[in-house]
C-alpha cells in the first residue's frame, strides 16, 4: 500500500483568506489611521463646538400641617398637605401657568427667537421639549414621602434656573389664587343659603303671624256671635217673663176688683173683717206653707206694678248676667293680642333661628384668612445653576467617533484591497 504525501491547502477563488486579508490590512495601516483620526477630530470638534445643554430641576414635597392650619380653621374649607402638593403639581404641569410667566417675562426667552419664528412660536417648542414633570412611580411603593417636580433642559444662552425657579413659584401663586377664590366661592355660596334660609324663615313667621291673627280673629267673632246670640235668648226671655207677669197681673187685677180688695190683705183677714171690727185691737200671727194668691195684694199694688211693667223699655237691669255678656263683648271688641302682633317694628326679634344664621353668616364675613403667606407646599430643592452641561458628552462623542472612524477606514481599505486584487489579476 502506497502513501502520497498531503498537498498544502490552497483556497479555492471563492473563498478568503484572512491571514492575507489581515496582512494587507496592516499595509492599509496609515490609511485606516488617518481615517479614524480624521472622524475623531471632527468628532471631536462638534463635541468643543456645539451649544452646550443644561438640566436643572426644582423638587416639591408636602408642606407642613401648621401652615394649613389657618386655611382649615376657617371650618369652611379644607386642604391636606397631600392634595395642596397635588394642586401645584396640576399647576406646574398646566399650561396656562407657563404661558403666565412667559408673558410676564418676555426677556428671559428672547435669546430663543431665531429664524423667522416669532417669541410666541419658539416658546412653544421650548415648553414642549424641554420640560418634564417628575412624580413618583405609582409601581413603587417605597417613596418616604410624596413629591412633585419639574426638570428643565436648556442651552447655555438661556437663563435655565431663572426660568425654572419663576415657574414653580408662578404655579404655587396661580394655586394660592385658586384656593384664596375657592374659599372665597365656598364661603358666597355659604352667606347666599344662608339669605335663602332667613328669607324662608321670614316668609314662614309672616304666614304663621297672619294665621295666628286670623285665628285669634276668627275665635273672637265666634265668641261674640255665641254672646250675642246667648244675650238675644236671655233678653227675649225676660221679655216674655215681662209679659207673663202682666198677663198675672191683668188676672189679679180683675180677681181683687171683683173681690174688692184694694189694699193687701190675707185669706183669714179678709173672712174676719167684722168680728175684728167688734172686737177691737187684735194681733194675729198666721202662719202658712202656700204662697198666697197675687190678688190679695190689692187693686192699688197689682195696678202700680202692672204700670211700671208696661212702661219698661228694657229688662237688662233685672238680669245680673246680662251685665257679664255685655262686659264680655266689649272685652271682645279690642283683641290686644292681634294689635300687639301687628305693630311689631323688628319681626326678626321674634324668630328663633334667625339669631343662629345672623351668628353664622357675621362668622363667616370674619373670615378673612391672610392667604398671600399661604404655604401649599414646601420647595425641598430649588433649582442651581449645574456645574456640567448634560450634552453634548464630549469623551462619548469622541469615543464614537473614534469607532466610526476606524470602521471607515477599514471599509475604505478594504476597497482598495478590491480594487488592487482586480488590477493584479487584470494584468
Amino acid at each position: 500500500m502506497s502513501t502520497e504525501p498531503a498537498k498544502p491547502y490552497e483556497p479555492t477563488a471563492d473563498e478568503i483568506d484572512l491571514v492575507e486579508l489581515f496582512q494587507k490590512l496592516w499595509q492599509q495601516k496609515y490609511l485606516i489611521i488617518a481615517c479614524t483620526l480624521a472622524v475623531a477630530v471632527c468628532a471631536a470638534g462638534y463635541a468643543w463646538l456645539a451649544t452646550p445643554h443644561y438640566q436643572v430641576q426644582s423638587m416639591l414635597r408636602p408642606a407642613p400641617l401648621k401652615e394649613l392650619d389657618e386655611l382649615n380653621s376657617t371650618g369652611v374649607y379644607s386642604l391636606t398637605p397631600e392634595e395642596a402638593l397635588q394642586r401645584v403639581g396640576a399647576a406646574l404641569d398646566s399650561y396656562s401657568s407657563r404661558s403666565q410667566f412667559f408673558r410676564d417675562n418676555q426677556a428671559l426667552f428672547e435669546p430663543l427667537k431665531k429664524g423667522d419664528k416669532t417669541l410666541e412660536q419658539a416658546f412653544e417648542d421650548f415648553n414642549a421639549e424641554n420640560f418634564t414633570l417628575l412624580q413618583p412611580d405609582p409601581k413603587k411603593t417605597n417613596n418616604l414621602s410624596p413629591y412633585v417636580g419639574l426638570r428643565l433642559e436648556y442651552p447655555d444662552y438661556v437663563d435655565g434656573v431663572t426660568i425654572l425657579n419663576g415657574m414653580v413659584e408662578q404655579a404655587i401663586i396661580d394655586e394660592r389664587r385658586r384656593v384664596a377664590l375657592d374659599l372665597e366661592g365656598v364661603i358666597q355660596n355659604r352667606l347666599n343659603k344662608i339669605e335663602r334660609q332667613m328669607a324662608a324663615a321670614r316668609a314662614s313667621y309672616e304666614a304663621g303671624k297672619e294665621a295666628a291673627i286670623a285665628k285669634l280673629g276668627e275665635d273672637d267673632k265666634l265668641q261674640i256671635a255665641i254672646l250675642q246670640d246667648e244675650l238675644k235668648a236671655l233678653r227675649a226671655e225676660l221679655r216674655t217673663r215681662r209679659q207673663n207677669r202682666i198677663a198675672q197681673l191683668d188676672e189679679a187685677i180683675a180677681i181683687a176688683k171683683s173681690l174688692g180688695i184694694s189694699k193687701p190683705t190675707n185669706p183669714t183677714s179678709l173672712g174676719d173683717v167684722d168680728i175684728a171690727a167688734g172686737q177691737g185691737n187684735v194681733f194675729r200671727t198666721e202662719v202658712i206653707s202656700q204662697q198666697f194668691p197675687l190678688h190679695f195684694m190689692g187693686t192699688e199694688a197689682l195696678e202700680a206694678e202692672r204700670n211700671i211693667l208696661l212702661k219698661r223699655r228694657s229688662d237688662d237691669h233685672t238680669e245680673p248676667k246680662i251685665a257679664t255678656i255685655q262686659n264680655k263683648l266689649q272685652m271682645l271688641e279690642h283683641n290686644r293680642q292681634i294689635e300687639m302682633m301687628q305693630s311689631r317694628e323688628n319681626e326678626d326679634l321674634f324668630l328663633a333661628k334667625l339669631a343662629e344664621m345672623r351668628e353664622e353668616a357675621a362668622r363667616l364675613k370674619s373670615i378673612q384668612p391672610n392667604l398671600e403667606q399661604l404655604n401649599l407646599v414646601r420647595i425641598d430643592q430649588p433649582a442651581i445653576k449645574p456645574l456640567n452641561p448634560v450634552k453634548p458628552k464630549k469623551m462619548l462623542i469622541v469615543a464614537i467617533g473614534l469607532v466610526l472612524g476606524g470602521m471607515l477606514g477599514v471599509f475604505v481599505a478594504l476597497i482598495r484591497i478590491a480594487f488592487t486584487g482586480n488590477r493584479t489579476r487584470s494584468a
